[in-house]
Parts: structure tokens; sequence; C-alpha cells
């Protein structure tokens, strides 16, 4: 059967492989990320203006180089356990398609090594049954959603949608170079000018016909814009303000659990400051993260100690969470929920935590709304 005679039976079917409309519905099928040929990114504002000072000077001498087996191995251990936990539990588990990203890639405006696939959650957005191919603003991410392209190709034929932002060009003026974080008590400001659209996917997340946002180092209005033009009035964009001075993504501040839930992050979201339409949900504050050993691996970390909070629903009751976070696993337990504890600290390094590190293709609900 050609393409076009697959895609009108799975349209006409029902059967598009491709339906995700929150965060929660039952997990039917996901893209969990890779490592394979992990780069560390160059010395560029977007990378090293998001690190936390000590990790960026260490950082600094080692850009564009492979990351070493003694970082990135425990790393992999760690996904390919997140894989097997996820195939066990009757999940279609799907791999982006190996990339070398230690060799430069080129525009007409800059050359860029690239990093890794650690997180498909950050360069395609899935609303419904589209996917969006997302404007990032690091270079060294501009061609990595190449090594999706298989499997978006997959889906499509399948009946999905397929949508890309406009591909940025990056150019300096994207950017401010004389951006700094800000302090306590002044106003925020961000690595990110206005000169074009941009977004993570990260930074938005679903709860049906709502979407839920924060601007950030990757994020700027323009993208926003886009956004909620391009999906139209049958959604509604909410921006939730976040206090974090280094803000990107959204998934350490602002969670929904579930129908009526959302748990906050109380070092960045003001309670009393959060979009109208919640005034009916329960609003669950995070537990203050449980500290770590000191170790060299967590000063080489891309997060911050949030990454408790990033976590992956298989369902309305189940929740993927970090196994050394004892006062999170508690919290869970005492609001109704069951942790499915895992160890995944060690790709901390590569940028996040378990919903991060997947992207969900297929949870079996359907589009409605929650408020």
């Amino acid at each position: 059967m050609n393409a076009p005679d697959s895609v009108k039976l799975a349209t006409e079917a029902g059967t598009c492989p491709v339906n995700s409309h929150n965060e929660w519905d039952p997990l039917e099928e996901v893209i969990v990320g890779s490592l394979e040929h992990a780069t560390i990114p160059v010395n560029h504002l977007t990378f090293t203006g998001n690190l936390p000072t000590k990790a960026a000077k260490l950082y600094w001498p080692l850009a564009g180089m492979r990351y070493p087996g003694i970082i990135a191995d425990p790393a992999k251990r760690e996904l390919e356990g997140l894989a097997r936990l996820l195939d066990r539990e009757g999940i279609k588990v799907r791999r982006p398609a190996p990339v070398d990203f230690h060799y430069n890639a080129k525009t007409p405006f800059w050359k860029s090594k690239g990093f890794c696939t650690a997180s498909p959650r950050d360069g395609i957005l899935i609303v419904g049954d589209e996917m969006i191919e997302t404007p990032m603003a690091w270079r060294s991410r501009f061609f990595e959603v190449y090594a999706y392209r298989d499997l978006l190709n997959e889906y499509f034929d399948g009946g999905a949608r397929w949508t890309s932002a406009p591909k940025p060009m990056l150019d300096d003026r994207a950017y401010d170079y004389n951006y700094t974080p800000p302090k306590a008590g002044e106003p925020m400001r961000y690595m990110l000018t206005e000169a074009e659209p941009l977004f993570d996917a990260a930074d938005f997340t679903r709860c049906g016909r709502d979407l839920f946002y924060t601007r950030s180092n990757v994020t700027n209005k323009r993208g926003v814009e886009w956004l909620r033009r391009h999906l139209g009035r049958e959604y509604t964009l909410h921006e939730i303000e976040t206090r974090c001075t280094q803000p990107m993504h959204i998934d350490t501040t602002f969670v929904p659990l579930g129908p009526g839930k959302v748990l906050i992050n109380p070092e960045f979201v003001d309670v009393t400051r959060l979009p109208k339409v919640l005034k009916d949900w329960q609003i669950l504050v995070a537990p203050e993260p449980d500290p770590l050993p000191p170790s060299w691996r967590f000063y080489l970390s891309l997060v911050s100690k949030w990454i408790s909070l990033n976590m992956l629903k298989l369902d309305e009751k189940r929740v993927i969470c970090e196994e050394s976070q004892v006062s999170m696993i508690a919290a869970l337990k005492s609001w109704g929920f069951e942790p499915i504890p895992l160890p995944f600290m060690n790709y901390k390094m590569f940028g996040g935590g378990f919903h991060c590190a997947t992207l969900d293709i297929r949870r079996r609900g359907r589009l409605q709304s929650y408020f």
C-alpha cells in the first residue's frame, strides 16, 4: 500500500498513531531519548549563560568535545532503564536515529557543533494529532530534529498532521549578548530578543484545550504568539509567571498531574498570581528537594535542584519519579498517586528528568476542556 492510501485509511478509521491532549491520559506510545554521539555544546550565550557559575567554568574548556564515557555511560544506563520500565508497562517505546553531533553544522550565518538527542520533549510539540517542530534557540540544536525524521514520516504516513514553525536564522540579532541573570528584586530579563519567533516545546504543558507556558531563555514572546495564532481559537494559552532568574522549561515549575490537580514549585511560582482558570484546581506545593551527596557530577548538572518535579505520568495515578527524592515520593503518595521510583540523577548533566527524556506520542483519551 502506498503512503497516500495508508494515510486515507488511517484517517477514516480513526487510528492515527499520534494522539496526546494532556499529561495524564493513559500512555500508549512514547519516544525515549538517546545519548549516542553526545557532544558538549560550544561556548555560546544560550549554553553558558544558562549554567550555574560553577558548571560554566568547568564546561568552558571542554566545549565541542565528545562527552567522555565517565559522564555519558551512567546516564545512558539510566535512559535504558527507563525504556525497559516503560516497555514492561506495555508502552510502545521508540528511539531517535543515531546522529554524530561532533561535526560542525553550518548556515549562512554561523557554524556550530551539535549537542545530543537526550531530550525529545524540546524540539517537537504534540498537540492532539499534530506534530509541531519547534524553532529552538540553541544553535547547537538547530538540526537535532532530523534524528526524529524517520519517526515523523512514519507517523505522518499513519495520518498525523506535521507542521514546522518558521525555521529561525539564529543570527546575532536573536540574542542579547549583554545579558546577565537578574539579581533578587531586579526586573526579569532574558537572553533572547524578539527578532524572530523562538520557543522550546518543553516551555508548554497541555491540559486539553488549555496550554500553559513560561517565557524563558529559550522561549520569547514572538514564539508564544506564533503558536497562539497557529493553534487558533480551539486552544487557549495561559502564561505562568516564573521567579526563576534563569528560566528554561516549565516542567520544573508548573506540572499538571491530573484533572484538577497541579504541582507547583514554591520558589518559582507565586500562587496568588496563577491564572484565574486554576481557581477551582487543587494546587499541590512541591516539597523542598532532598539534598544529594557532594559529587563532581552534580557540579556539571545543567538543571536546578527542582528537577525533582520533572516526572512522567503513565496515567492519572502512576508517575515515574526520581528514586533519591524521598520527600517527593512521600508527598505523591499522600496526594493519592502511585509513584514509580527510578534512578535518573546522572541524566541531569544532559539537561532534565523523566519528562524531558520522553515525548508522549499517543495517550488514550480525547480532546476536552478541564476548566
